[in-house]
């Protein structure tokens, strides 16, 4: 009778043990399903240049300062900062428990290492740009002076001086930016070339790690770092990344519990606002059509200006995208930046190449093809492959073939990695792309276009343009703002791009995921989210 009680006794405490790690929040593992429109693309922060990466980046590296909900700029690595009294010189005092996901100690060393790489011209990286105004940075990245003649220092191991040519007023809003996070120099010189392109071939210092990721995949996963200095505010374990181009199929999964989130179409969006899930988030994003000036007919101004005067972009944002995306009279974002308490959108503002005008379109297109000695034209728009892209670029199709006679355009929707490079290749007559700011200034959005920019794929060029930015830089207060709105202007005046939208991101995100942070720049940031 003893053993039976023994028995009963046992099974009934095995029992209760096992429901109480089914039902325990403690116990359970804390992981989230989300869902990304495109792939991943680099986990070098020196090569990333898709929305996607970066953010992927920015939860899995960390550098001095982030950026929480709405855009605060918060210190991140950085514990102490002195500025010095002209302005040009930051000394940062670091976190001393900061580690590596390989148990290394995170340095000051390593921010000098990873800066100087970037701007070496062998490296490749795209936002070389963002370092302009940090002494010597330009001459490095165009190969006039060695990189360890950067203006930035290790005093110590955890003591990093930054020194600047002239003064940048959004330099800690800078330094968010995934090109300016620290970098292991023991994993970059193992892994040579290849690092960041396998999540086995790159090394992390935030709070989160990126697993099973090789490249071409569709799903990948970010799990907590053991190695984080502040893993303790990291609640949870897990989050499984699962790209879907297609809103259909990740609203589907959405509904059956297996996603968290789901990006919404226009359609979605519309029947789904009053959703006690639905978020619309604000982006600090333009969305564009790039224009291939090497392109003989591209080349002329009166073409290009009848190009953005066919489009009717409120008809665009209300009728295509019915997301909480507006329209731009310029191409700075509205919330990036502010002057004396106006939003520098404002000032910025001009219906010069923004607007629709049919009559105008027209009259530009009449003229462009005489200039040409052409009576038709014949342009191919290039996009990506999901389906508000497909649906945004059929409505532009139909806009310049409806309102431009003469004017044929075929589109192809393709796989944003290889559309990527055939910008970067030049292999291209219109483009549907959008531009994320990567800090709270306008010269984020407009330094895209300066001769010397990477990202200048329509290879428009203007010393004016350049020479205004140039002055931005240096210059503070009324004569700095001055420069900005003039460069603005010309970008508009020139046609050197389209300028469509400023995109929002219509969601539906379920209601246990609490404390989670969104910055129009930057993006998701998991570190304090909890799924209750």
């Amino acid at each position: 009778m003893h053993k039976v009680t023994k028995f009963i006794t046992a099974i009934f405490f095995s029992l209760t043990t096992f429901w109480l790690w089914q039902s325990s929040p403690v116990l359970a593992t804390k992981t989230l399903n989300w869902s990304e429109p495109a792939e991943l693309q680099t986990l070098d922060p020196a090569l990333s240049v898709d929305t996607t990466s970066s953010e992927i980046l920015r939860n899995s590296y960390e550098g001095l300062y982030r950026l929480e909900n709405n855009g605060k700029l918060s210190p991140a690595l950085v514990t102490k900062e002195k500025i010095s009294s002209d302005g040009l010189t930051y000394t940062f005092s670091l976190q001393k428990n900061a580690r590596w996901s390989n148990n290394d100690p995170v340095t000051a060393s390593d921010f000098v290492f990873s800066w100087r790489r970037a701007l070496t011209p062998q490296t490749g990286a795209a936002n070389v740009q963002l370092f302009d105004g940090i002494k010597n940075a330009k001459a490095i990245a165009t190969g006039q002076v060695a990189p360890d003649q950067l203006g930035v220092v290790a005093l110590d191991k955890h003591t990093l001086q930054v020194t600047l040519e002239n003064k940048i007023p959004y330099f800690e809003s800078l330094t968010t930016a995934p090109i300016f996070a620290p970098l292991n120099e023991k994993a970059v010189t193992k892994f040579g070339k290849e690092y960041g392109t396998s999540a086995k071939k790159a090394i992390f210092n935030g709070p989160f790690t990126v697993k099973a990721w090789t490249g071409p995949e569709q799903k990948w996963s970010l799990t907590k770092n053991a190695k984080y200095w502040d893993k303790g505010h990291v609640k949870l374990d897990k989050i499984n990344f699962l790209v879907t181009k297609s809103t259909s199929t990740s609203y589907n999964m959405f509904q059956s519990g297996q996603l968290d989130k789901t990006d919404l179409s226009q359609d979605q969006a519309q029947a789904l606002k009053k959703n006690p899930d639905f978020v619309a988030r604000k982006q600090a994003r333009i969305h564009y059509l790039d224009i291939n000036k090497e392109r003989p007919a591209l080349k002329n101004l009166n073409i290009r200006r009848a190009l953005s005067y066919a489009i009717d972009r409120k008809q665009l944002v209300e009728r295509v995208l019915a997301n909480g995306s507006i329209t731009t009279e310029s191409f700075i974002p509205k919330g990036l930046m502010s002057y004396k308490g106006q939003d520098f959108s404002k000032l910025a503002a001009t219906k010069v190449g923004t607007s629709f005008d049919k009559k105008k379109a027209q009259a530009y297109l009449a003229k462009g093809l005489k200039e040409l000695g052409q009576k038709e034209l014949t342009l191919e728009l290039l996009g990506d492959d999901e389906d508000l892209s497909k649906k945004t670029n059929e409505f532009l199709q139909s806009q310049l073939e409806s309102n431009l006679p003469h004017v044929t355009i075929k589109t192809a929707n393709i796989n944003k990695k290889n559309r990527i490079t055939r910008m970067q290749q030049g292999d291209f007559d219109l483009v549907s792309t959008g531009w994320g700011a990567d800090y709270q200034d306008a010269t984020s959005v407009l330094d895209l276009f300066t001769a010397d920019s990477h990202y200048n794929f329509g290879k428009w060029k203007n010393p004016e343009y350049d020479k205004l930015l140039a002055q931005a830089k240096t210059n503070s207060g009324a004569k700095r703002i001055s420069d900005l709105l003039r460069a603005s202007d010309l970008l508009n005046k020139e046609q050197a791009v389209i300028p469509l939208y400023q995109p929002a991101l219509a969601t539906l995100l379920k209601k246990d995921v609490q404390a989670l942070q969104y910055a129009p720049i930057g993006g998701y940031n998991f570190k304090t989210t909890v799924v209750k």
